[in-house]
């Protein structure tokens, strides 16, 4: 199902584009139920990001300053999905030890938790038989709808995705990605012996 996904065709969009049109999907009266958010890379380079350069220049307070200061806008991101009559559920896939990424990335998972997101966390080794050939895709999957395939550049930059208008595969996908999700764990209980007693420290890579 997953290389059917990355072989699919689709409509690729850069990324200013790819928001613009889950927006429009989110908002579509026809769309409701389940959102599924799949993620898979333990490396990415959020270049540009406020609480991504104060990381990388080594300031954590500056971090999680931020973080914390983006709780209102988490909160009233969380209502417009329960507005529109939507569930967002995301399955973060990890490995050991976490990545500097993964450390950055869990204290504002943490926040968003906090704020009424649903997340949970599975270790890569349960997701190994899919992966024979490659990694799974990062995707957003809209019910039994459409998904999009997130694209990033050599770099692990953000570069859009490619929307799928395939319902049986959106619906195939939905199912696998809550499969996993049963078998994931709550993030809090993750975060709390996983992260919270590491030192977040960044390094290249």
């Amino acid at each position: 199902m997953f290389d059917t996904i990355r072989a699919a065709e689709g409509a690729v969009m850069d990324r200013r584009a790819y928001h613009a049109d889950a927006a429009a999907l989110r908002a579509s009266p026809a769309m409701t139920g389940d959102v599924w958010k799949l993620e898979r890379s333990q490396v990415f380079s959020e270049s540009g990001d406020p609480a991504w350069e104060a990381f990388r220049s080594g300031d954590w307070d500056r971090v999680l300053e931020i973080f914390e200061g983006e709780r209102e806008d988490i909160r009233a991101e969380r209502q417009d999905y329960e507005r529109l009559g939507l569930r967002l559920r995301r399955l973060r896939i990890v490995e050991l030890p976490p990545t500097p990424y993964l450390l950055w990335e869990a204290h504002s998972h943490r926040i968003f938790v906090e704020c009424g997101f649903e997340i949970r966390v599975i270790d890569a080794g349960h997701i190994r038989h899919f992966e024979s050939e490659y990694p799974l895709p990062e995707l957003m999957v809209y019910g039994g709808q459409a998904l999009y395939h997130i694209r990033y550049d050599e770099n692990g930059v953000p570069a859009g995705a490619k929307r799928i208008d395939d319902p049986a595969l959106a619906h195939a996908a939905a199912r696998t990605v809550s499969e996993l999700y049963g078998q994931a764990e709550a993030f809090v209980d993750f975060f709390e012996r996983e992260i919270a007693p590491r030192a977040p420290v960044y390094t290249a890579t």
